[in-house]
């Protein structure tokens, strides 16, 4: 078959809701566009562990601890499911791993935020995850089949992870004024970096014209801060709090809300690698990758062992 006859079948696969699957044939950008998204996703949860993984030891009580712990180890087991998934399209872990620690890969940028108290992680769970959900969400039917199936369980963890964020903050909302205004200081902190988690406005998106037609996203990125927000400012009256925003109001024409104009030179600026924590989280992933050499080495070399041990008994 020509390449051009190659791309009507590899389209119309897309078109009838047929995965695509590592042995199969497909263009050069689709797997470049999957490897970048699908690579990008694994690095946002292993660096996401490191502003959570600051106040597991800052947790005001035991029981918080607990439920801070789990979720910092679903995101290291997240992190593994989408670098098993990108390693199917030709790139090894190994490169992967590499690339982000030189500063040569991107992942999102809501990280590159610090988390100043223990409110945070409540916005974290309820803001960040929440946004990161309705992206997921969408992935469990993205058209490449090891990321869609990935994505089932991850989307399951990550909705425990949203009511756990949102758990937290409303206990704060309902204690101490101290306590009620930490948890208004945390939303406002978190609210506007949440939507900046979709992306450009769809006008400015070089890839989401693509990634529709092959289905690799289902909703632009516009569609989806839209969802989001329609979400938030109806939740966020059961804390009792407010969103930052001043020209947020709902538009009885539209059936959504409007909302304020976000700032998009500071976007561009933490995607550049110019964020408040960005090179701060660079160094703790090499620091974390170099002193934990010894662990990687170990395991390598009881693997090789036992397959010694193996082919030794079957000889």
């Amino acid at each position: 078959m020509s390449i051009h006859d190659l791309e009507i079948s590899f389209q119309n696969k897309i078109d009838s809701e047929i995965k695509i699957e590592p042995k199969d044939w497909m263009p050069e950008a689709y797997r470049k566009t999957n490897l970048r998204q699908i690579s990008q996703h694994a690095h946002s949860e292993i660096v996401g562990m490191l502003p959570e993984g600051n106040w597991i030891s800052r947790a005001p009580s035991l029981k918080r601890k607990a439920i801070l712990i789990a979720k910092v180890q679903d995101e290291a087991g997240h992190g593994l499911y989408l670098y098993s998934a990108a390693e199917t399209l030709g790139t090894s872990r190994e490169q992967m791993v590499a690339d982000l620690n030189s500063g040569k890969a991107k992942y999102s940028s809501i990280f590159n935020y610090p988390t100043l108290s223990w409110a945070d992680m409540g916005a974290v769970g309820w803001l960040v995850d929440g946004a990161a959900i309705l992206n997921q969400v969408m992935l469990c039917r993205t058209s490449y089949g090891p990321y869609a199936r990935a994505m089932v369980r991850i989307c399951k963890e990550e909705s425990f992870h949203q009511r756990q964020g949102f758990e937290t903050l409303l206990v704060l909302s309902k204690g101490t004024k101290e306590q009620r205004d930490m948890c208004q200081d945390a939303i406002n902190r978190w609210w506007w970096p949440s939507l900046m988690m979709f992306g450009p406005k769809d006008s400015e998106s070089t890839n989401s014209d693509q990634s529709m037609k092959w289905k690799i996203k289902r909703k632009t990125n516009d569609e989806l801060r839209q969802q989001f927000i329609d979400m938030i400012a109806e939740q966020i009256k059961l804390l009792g709090m407010t969103l930052p925003d001043a020209n947020l109001k709902w538009n009885a024409e539209r059936k959504h809300y409007d909302f304020g104009e976000i700032n998009w030179e500071e976007f561009w600026n933490v995607v550049k690698g110019n964020g408040p924590c960005n090179k701060q989280r660079l160094a703790d992933r090499n620091k974390a990758h170099d002193e934990g050499a010894w662990v990687r080495e170990a395991a390598m070399a009881y693997a090789a062992k036992r397959k010694n041990k193996t082919a030794n008994k079957a000889a």
